[in-house]
């Protein structure tokens, strides 16, 4: 069975489904039934995204995508720095 994923916004909305049933009085294992999920999937996510709203998840994910580049040109710029050095050296 192919692995489905799902966005944060997805996510978020399950999760709060998640609450209104299990205040119902319905049993986690019926939740992630009715969800679709594993329970290891639901404590994951409630771990993860427990508590937070749409406008936070999507301010995450830029925050994440931003990180990301920021590596990138971090890294690039080490290893220009590296490479310059050794041609200073006189090492090439």
């Amino acid at each position: 069975m192919p692995k489905k994923t799902y966005k944060p916004e997805e996510i978020i909305g399950k999760l709060r489904e998640a609450e209104v049933r299990l205040s119902q009085g319905a049993s986690v294992a019926e939740v992630v039934r009715a969800l679709a999920i594993s329970e290891v999937t639901y404590y994951r996510w409630r771990k993860e995204y427990g508590g937070m709203r749409v406008e936070q998840a999507k301010r995450l994910r830029d925050v994440e995508r931003e990180n990301a580049w920021l590596r990138k040109a971090v890294a690039d710029l080490t290893l220009d720095k590296l490479i310059l050095e050794e041609a200073a050296k006189g090492n090439f």
